[in-house]
């Protein structure tokens, strides 16, 4: 960690790469030219540069990496780059995860000149991003970083730009900073405050929730990065409610928990939705309440009476009307309403939730059924099984968006306290990079991307950052030759008419396993389901990226969920 107390003069690119040093930053993804000075400083403050082939594979990186780490996620893109960077910031947004993306621009008296490569950067970022900074020279540099950072981490966490001064930032690397290395930026990870919501609020969910007769629960992003694990089983013990999730927030208990019954809403294995649409009360905590989790405010209906615990004011009560809000940090405020219902001490009728528990155990007889298939291609819930089987006590699974998500949050299973599950929040090709900053963010957990070969191709030069940078990933590609999620729907539309569907959503077949060798990444093609477990060992055992290539059928559909 750097010294926190010196204040000698240093340039802007000494000053910032000390700063990021001793907040724990220990990696950056960058495509170059952007401040190069800095870089160079970086590495003599012992921060691995990531130089990577494209801005959107910086952003998701540096996306993967803050999911991790709770601590800000950092990528630079050059002034022409900006457009891509934040193209890639959008997951990173929707997923509330602290990303501070830096890109270079001319210096104030080239604008509005038709400057070389220059364009508005703040309106690019302005959707997808909690706020935009203009850093215009050094000495601002402390206090605005400062500034980003907290807001990256506080309230909802979510990215935010900083534009520097100079094309590729030189302006800003070569001015001089006095001010204290890391001055005003906070060490603390996410969550940076836990405030404790008022008594008043708890006692009023309390009642709703004793009042109930069948209560579940469903669980969000806001909960996980909480950490509020345990304290939503103990909640879902005493009140026996079955515990749903977003995708955000799949794993924050053990899956195979009696009580667990999955993901809930457009991504759902059918009980899932069944359970919460039964529901007189829902309780949602760190949850946002919109169409993804609700199966378009279906699961449950909008009449449904429903407790919501979040720390942004803002959320409560977005979406259904009949609501009790409890406004404070999920895990602190959940431990107080858990004193209070332990001391209430009133019992419960536990049939909702032991029906729950039979029809997640009938999914999952069934699903294990068809993973035990034989003979043609490897069915996809294979896939999941080994990976179940497979995964280390603190291993990552980071999914791409569509199939790969439904397949994943629905048929891998996770024991709620060292695995963690992270998909994108509807970027498709985001799993690879960012599965790579995720694995960098921790290099002592294994880290699995399941992704599809057309999510796949969005990034495949990334194969050579895996390499360079020997990024032990273990890389899952369900190789269908096509977007399996796609093509039904493309058939359905074409009907009787003469054409070719196909050209709308297949790809010509390629051997993932012989081109990551190309790349010098180990690579190994699966044409058999019997061959998954001891290649995904040995890949976990490994210490440089692996790909596996499983060749699968583009015919059989993910789970779809139940609707009312």
């Amino acid at each position: 960690m750097g010294n926190t107390s010196q204040t000698d003069n240093k340039t802007g690119a000494s000053w910032l790469a000390k700063s990021l040093a001793a907040r724990g930053i220990d990696h950056v993804f960058f495509i170059d030219a952007i401040l190069r000075r800095s870089l160079v400083e970086m590495e003599h403050e012992g921060i691995r540069r990531v130089l990577v082939h494209s801005e959107k594979a910086a952003a998701y990186m540096a996306d993967g990496y803050a999911r991790i780490r709770g601590r800000p996620g950092i990528c630079f893109a050059q002034s022409v780059g900006a457009a891509n960077l934040a193209a890639g910031i959008q997951d990173a947004f929707l997923a509330q995860a602290p990303v501070i993306a830096f890109t270079g621009r001319k210096a104030l008296n080239y604008q509005h000149r038709n400057s070389y490569q220059e364009v508005s950067h703040p309106p690019l970022f302005e959707a997808v991003t909690k706020t935009s900074l203009d850093v215009n020279d050094a000495p601002e540099l402390p206090r605005l970083l400062a500034h980003a950072w907290r807001t990256s981490l506080t309230g909802t966490p979510g990215p935010v730009h900083i534009d520097v001064a100079g094309h590729t930032g030189e302006i800003l690397e070569k001015g001089e900073v006095s001010a204290e290395i890391a001055a005003g930026i906070p060490e603390r990870r996410l969550p940076m405050h836990r405030p404790l919501a008022e008594e008043a609020e708890i006692v009023a969910a309390l009642e709703r929730l004793k009042g109930s007769a069948r209560l579940a629960i469903v669980a969000g992003t806001g909960a996980m990065q909480s950490g509020a694990g345990s304290e939503i089983l103990r909640i879902a013990e005493l009140f026996k409610a079955p515990v749903a999730t977003s995708l955000g927030a799949r794993g924050i208990i053990p899956t195979r928990h009696p009580l667990s019954i999955g993901t809930v809403g457009n991504y759902s294995a059918p009980p899932a939705n069944r359970v919460v649409a039964e529901a007189d009360v829902v309780f949602y905590v760190g949850c946002r309440t919109g169409d993804q989790v609700t199966l378009d405010w279906r699961v449950p209906g909008l009449k449904t009476r429903v407790v919501q615990l979040d720390s942004d004011p803002a959320e409560i009560g977005r979406s259904y009307p009949d609501t009790v809000g409890i406004c404070g940090d999920p895990k602190r405020t959940l431990g107080r309403l858990v004193d209070l219902a332990v001391a209430a001490g009133e019992p419960r009728d536990g049939s909702y939730a032991k029906r729950a528990t039979e029809q997640v155990a009938k999914w999952r007889e069934e699903f294990n059924i068809r993973a035990a298939g034989s003979g043609g291609a490897v069915p996809v819930e294979a896939i999941c099984a080994a990976i179940t089987d497979t995964l280390p006590e603190t291993g990552v699974v980071v999914a791409d968006t569509g199939f790969a998500s439904i397949w994943t949050c629905t048929g891998i299973e996770l024991n709620g306290t060292g695995q963690t599950y992270l998909r994108a929040a509807g970027s498709l090709g985001w799993a690879f990079p960012a599965a790579l900053g995720a694995q960098c963010a921790d290099p002592n957990r294994r880290v699995v991307c399941f992704t599809g070969d057309g999510g796949l191709y969005y990034h495949l030069p990334e194969l050579e950052t895996a390499k360079r940078y020997n990024i032990p990933l273990v890389l899952i590609v369900n190789n269908n030759s096509g977007f399996g999620q796609s093509i039904q729907n493309i058939r359905t539309i074409q009907g009787d008419t003469p054409g070719t569907p196909e050209e709308l959503g297949l790809f010509g077949p390629l051997d993932f396993a012989e081109l990551a060798s190309q790349f010098g990444v180990e690579g190994h093609r699966i044409e058999r389901s019997e061959d998954l477990r001891p290649a995904l060992n040995a890949a976990f055992r490994g210490t440089s990226p692996v790909v596996l290539d499983v060749v699968t059928d583009i015919e059989p559909r993910a789970p779809v969920a139940w609707k009312p």
